[in-house]
């Protein structure tokens, strides 16, 4: 008996984490956040060493208490982010720099497979997607 494409597909799922960076400007209340980055991580410790080499990069250009804060997380709060994602939760690490919130949010998810798709045919519909022009 051949293993269905479910069985198969399931054993290559890959447990992971979803890591964003946002900003929302804190001036008036009602800006929305604006997606900077993202990263996909294999371990809890790549996760939050992602959010660490940003911390530690951006850190000089930022004023003195979101220098202190992204300090007191790197030296502090790292840590416990670390024990919180292996418990499978959701973290999130924010600093307020000049009027604006930088947020960095890593979630527990499943890594799906993508379908092989070599040497297969296209569905027509693919065929007739036009880009847009960018100016």
């Amino acid at each position: 008996m051949t293993p269905s494409i479910a069985a198969t597909s399931t054993s290559r799922i890959r447990r992971g984490y979803w890591c964003e960076c946002r900003t929302t400007a804190t001036g008036n209340g009602t800006e929305r956040p604006v997606f900077l980055a993202s990263f996909d991580a294999y371990s809890a410790a790549q996760a939050d060493r992602w959010v660490a080499v940003a911390l530690r990069t951006i850190s000089p250009a930022l004023d003195a208490d979101a220098s202190d804060a992204a300090w007191a997380w790197l030296y502090e709060d790292r840590l416990e982010t670390r024990r919180s994602l292996l418990r499978s939760e959701p973290c999130t690490v924010t600093i307020t720099h000049a009027g604006t919130r930088i947020t960095w949010t890593i979630r527990p998810v499943l890594f799906l497979p993508l379908a092989h798709q070599q040497n297969i045919e296209l569905l027509s519909c693919a065929h007739d997607f036009k880009p847009h022009a960018t100016d």
